[in-house]
């Protein structure tokens, strides 16, 4: 509904879907749902949730079925600790723990030892950081078998297309503009788009 939105295309790859996955759908997108990590020090989180409602990853209230399409939302959740925060405990946690040592007649902290203290106090900062949600929803024209994803981001649809078809069995194939092209030519004329070459549309004046 927003005024403009970046949208990955892709094509299912396998011809023969089998009839059983239509009927699947919904355990599916449960088994692979998102779960929430806001009680836990987590650092990320990712899975299916409903269309309608990012709360839902039962897809209790709103069902991904809409005619001959099926709609779901990738949800990523993930903890961030501002770099600054992180070097301000980090230097803290150093510093008691290098008064402890000085106690004890040691003037030195190892590697090791100062190793240990940052991840000690990034498992402490991210359980006292909230996790930020992203949501990107997706839409799958099951009757010409396309796929939509809100989104451009290269980390992103590697994210969703791995989880694409770790819940459903199915490969997806972006469509570029070169796919898309040999789509309309057909394949036999594909050697003709691969010996195309780039066309220079402008060049800086002198």
């Amino acid at each position: 509904m927003s005024a403009s939105v970046g949208i990955t295309r892709y094509r299912i790859v396998e011809d023969d879907i089998p009839s059983s996955l239509w009927h699947e759908v919904d355990e599916r997108l449960k088994r692979n749902a998102f779960r929430d990590i806001d009680a836990s020090a987590e650092e990320r989180s990712f899975g299916w949730v409903s269309f309608d409602n990012m709360l839902d990853p039962e897809f209790a209230l709103c069902p991904p079925e809409k005619g001959p399409y099926l709609t779901f939302t990738l949800r990523l959740d993930t903890r961030r600790v501002p770099p600054a925060v992180m070097k301000k405990h980090f230097a803290v946690a150093v510093n008691e723990a290098m008064r402890s040592m000085r106690d004890q007649g040691k003037k030195f902290l190892t590697k090791e030892q100062k190793t240990e203290i940052r991840e000690q106090v990034e498992l402490r900062l991210r359980a006292r950081t909230l996790p930020i949600p992203a949501c990107f929803d997706v839409v799958w024209d099951t009757t010409r078998q396309l796929v939509y994803i809100a989104s451009t981001q290269s980390k992103l649809t590697e994210l969703f297309e791995e989880l694409f078809t770790h819940t459903f069995g199915l490969n997806l194939e972006p469509l570029t503009p070169y796919f898309l092209a040999l789509s309309t030519l057909g394949a036999e004329r594909q050697a003709e788009l691969d010996d195309f070459e780039p066309t220079v549309f402008a060049q800086g004046g002198a």
